[in-house]
């Protein structure tokens, strides 16, 4: 991976994933008709972004260790559930596990002094 691909890709992963969890309880897969509190789990998310934008190395920690639980949900729930909702999951699984590998990238790469 291109010493900048990795953070851009991380950083793109990060926002697509922020949008993918607030849109997924909030009109295109929600628990409940009309949206449910779990649109709130894309705050954590939304609150890295400035400083993950930023490169800022504190950011990449907390991405990494949030990452997983993301990725999680979105395997259990695409199991769990069927059509639409399934899809989405599937959906967040993949750009979770996506940007978790471009945030390893990234920190390899600045670890070797490359990034």
């Amino acid at each position: 991976m291109a010493d900048r691909g990795a953070p851009r890709l991380a950083v793109a992963g990060l926002v697509a994933l922020t949008l993918v969890a607030f849109l997924w309880e909030w009109i295109l897969a929600p628990l409940r008709p009309g949206g449910s509190w779990l649109v709130l789990k894309a705050l954590p998310l939304a609150l890295l972004l400035p400083s993950a934008l930023r490169g800022m190395r504190r950011a990449l920690q907390w991405l990494s260790l949030l990452l997983p639980f993301y990725a999680a949900e979105g395997v259990v729930r695409g199991l769990s559930e069927s059509g639409r909702h399934a899809l989405v999951a599937w959906v967040a699984a993949a750009i979770a596990a996506a940007t978790f590998l471009a945030v390893l990238a990234w920190v390899r790469a600045a670890r070797d002094g490359n990034g």
